[in-house]
């Protein structure tokens, strides 16, 4: 414990009752995770088996356990668990899946197959919008932990009513497919365990210590999951932000941090202060900003580092000259203080704003990464694979068959699909059994009925491989058998481009390496729990997200574009005057920063070519004025800054024809 603070010190000492770290940003709380995770097994408190440490994405997860590893060296920490809450809850039901009502190998279902079936129940010809709304509706009952009984009770009017109504016939039919949806692996178990004491004590056996991180981001689901396992002695290190709490819209309940102390009263919280990221004057304005909150814990930080350059706020004509100005400063910089480019990064409010930031820093060709592309498990081979791979592990998945039949597209199209399932559900069965079935293919068109049968028979024999090859040379046999392969070649119009798909696929085949046999089934519910935000490495880039996206990073150098009333804070919040979670979110941003830091906003927008007079934020007037220089403040220094960065635009617009 070399090196940590004294509150740091006392959170990782704490190991007889319940414990709330409350973290400030850049306060070192991954450090004091790990390190009480090693206290806890050095000490004899528990073994490393019965500690369980519970993030919230797959990358933070990863990042934990790669710190463990440098921390605790032999096996010491053979059995420790660190995963996310999802992950927690999947171990639970493939362990205790009988509980649950599934049987073994059964699917987890992607936002894509989950849509697909809540659009199947609903009317035919809704808009999307209704689908999207009756989807939010019961990811909300889940997330609260509700059952399709419980949330009809709850409703109050027609439309909750028919919401509810909705629900139970999407859960009765994922029971038919053998499946779970997402929201699934965190309800289903806390469900069972507050159901079933024995399971509540096998459990608490498991799990002997919970360490859990990013606590106030916790919905009621996983606060119920949290408190199930920690049972009433509340073995349990919960460490979280309430100034970061910025995902309510996703159900998060900061006020979890809140009731600990009710269901715990024991609880001791210690504060983390001490920040080692931000330059003082940066903090200074955070203090100052997220003070305007109301607080049960006020945490001010602090820092050993220098003051730091003024905060810089910018007045922009529009987003074109916001973008183009913001580009210039990058440019400039890197170029004079040799920077790399992943020191920088461009925060906004909401994902169309990073349109006029590309353009802008496209045209003085300054590489840059967009988080929020195209996910690895979004690419349309990979999802079509794991269609396959997921009906040979579960024949009653018809999300999966729906996909895989026509992956690549054979003699059956809707028509066909539409008849197979009103028979499928006649004979109540799911489709893939359907298909099985002598009597049914009859019923269809022979062309069709032949290319139905040829399918399951490429089926069959992947069921066959699945019980002598291991899973990752399962994934290169079905990529040639499924007929994946030669589909994306003849896609494809170059052999670079064939190369690129392919090698998607040997991706995903690897990284069912080191499966160790556990079945395609588990492997394939295991890989539906990737977080489809958890992108690859930017490289050397500039980084552009959203303030959302930003939580837990840091830059030498961030812009915050777009502070203007309506969009930070949003204008939905305005209109309701709820404006907490949008201080919190550019709090959140404020604090990524290491150095320097930069705010801009408009002055005017163009909409539906019609121009607009814009606001800057009301936020602006909550920042100390000691800490903040404006556009115009200082002229002379406005105007050697101005000529500065002219030349330096000039250079590299000369190098650029050069190059030509």
């Amino acid at each position: 414990m070399h090196g940590l603070n004294p509150p740091q010190r006392a959170a990782v000492e704490h190991t007889d009752g319940p414990l709330l770290v409350l973290a400030g940003a850049g306060s070192g709380k991954t450090r004091v995770i790990v390190e009480k995770i090693a206290h806890l097994i050095a000490s004899g408190r528990m073994p490393a088996r019965r500690i369980a440490a519970i993030t919230f994405t797959n990358k933070s997860a990863k990042e934990m356990k790669e710190r463990v590893a440098k921390r605790i060296r032999g096996d010491a920490a053979e059995g420790l668990t660190v995963c996310t809450f999802h992950a927690l809850g999947l171990k639970m039901l493939q362990i205790d899946h009988a509980k649950a009502g599934l049987r073994r190998g059964f699917s987890v279902f992607d936002s894509d197959d989950s849509a697909a079936q809540v659009k199947d129940l609903l009317p035919p010809g809704s808009k999307p919008d209704v689908l999207d709304n009756a989807r939010n509706l019961i990811s909300r009952a889940k997330n609260a932990g509700l059952s399709p009984e419980e949330a009809m009770a709850a409703s109050r009017g027609p439309r909750e009513v028919e919401a509810a109504a909705l629900y139970a016939r999407y859960q009765a039919r994922l029971q038919t497919f053998n499946a779970v949806d997402f929201d699934d692996l965190i309800r289903l178990p806390v469900q069972l365990l507050e159901a079933d004491e024995d399971m509540r004590l096998a459990w608490r056996e498991r799990i002997g210590y919970l360490l859990v991180d990013e606590c106030q981001d916790t919905n009621d689901a996983q606060y119920r999951l949290l408190k199930a396992i920690a049972g009433p002695k509340g073995l349990f290190t919960c460490v979280g932000d309430d100034d970061q709490s910025i995902y309510a819209w996703r159900g998060a309940n900061p006020d979890n941090l809140l009731t600990l102390g009710t269901d715990y009263p024991s609880l001791r919280i210690v504060k983390l202060e001490q920040n080692y990221r931000c330059s003082n004057r940066v903090l200074r304005a955070a203090n100052a900003l997220i003070a305007h909150n109301p607080h049960e814990h006020l945490k001010t930080l602090w820092s050993e580092n220098a003051d730091g350059e003024r905060i810089r706020i910018w007045e922009c004509r529009d987003g074109a000259h916001e973008a183009e100005k913001v580009a210039a400063e990058l440019h400039f910089i890197a170029t004079a203080k040799q920077a790399p480019w992943s020191d920088f990064c461009i925060l906004f409010r909401s994902n169309h704003q990073s349109r006029a930031l590309e353009k802008a820093l496209q045209l003085l060709r300054v590489p840059y990464h967009l988080t929020g592309g195209t996910a690895f498990l979004e690419r349309g081979e990979v999802k079509d694979a794991l269609s396959w791979l997921r009906l040979v592990a579960n024949p009653d998945d018809d999300a999966a068959f729906l996909r895989a039949v026509q992956a690549p597209r054979r003699e059956v199209g809707a028509t066909t699909l539409a008849k197979l399932a009103e028979l499928a559900q006649k004979s109540h069965m799911p489709m893939s059994r359907a298909a099985e079935s002598v009597g049914v293919l009859k019923q269809l068109a022979p062309r069709a009925g032949n290319a139905l049968d040829g399918f399951i028979g490429i089926i069959r024999g992947l069921r066959g491989d699945a019980q002598r090859l291991p899973p990752a040379e399962l994934v290169r046999v079905l990529a040639e058998k499924s007929g994946l392969l030669a589909s994306i070649r003849a896609q494809c119009k170059d052999e670079a481009s064939f190369q690129r798909r392919r090698q998607n696929l040997e991706e995903l085949a690897e990284w069912f390496e080191g499966g160790k046999g556990s079945g395609p089934g588990e492997l394939a519910a295991q890989l539906a729990l990737l977080s489809h935000a958890d992108k690859g490495e930017a490289g050397n880039q500039v980084r552009l997200m959203s303030l959302h996206a930003a939580k837990g990073l840091e830059f030498r150098y961030v812009f915050i574009v777009g502070v203007n009333d309506g969009t930070l804070p949003h204008e939905a919040a305005m209109e309701e005057g709820s404006l907490d979670e949008e201080r919190r979110l550019l709090y959140v941003g404020i604090t990524r920063a290491k150095e320097q830091l930069w705010l801009s906003y408009c002055r005017e927008a163009q909409r539906w070519g019609d121009r607009f007079r814009l606001q800057p934020s009301r936020f602006f007037d909550e920042l100390p004025p000691a800490e903040v220089q404006r556009d115009g403040a200082d002229p002379v220094a406005d105007a050697a800054r101005k000529q500065e960065r002219a030349q330096a635009g000039l250079a590299a617009i000369r190098a650029l024809l050069e190059e030509g």
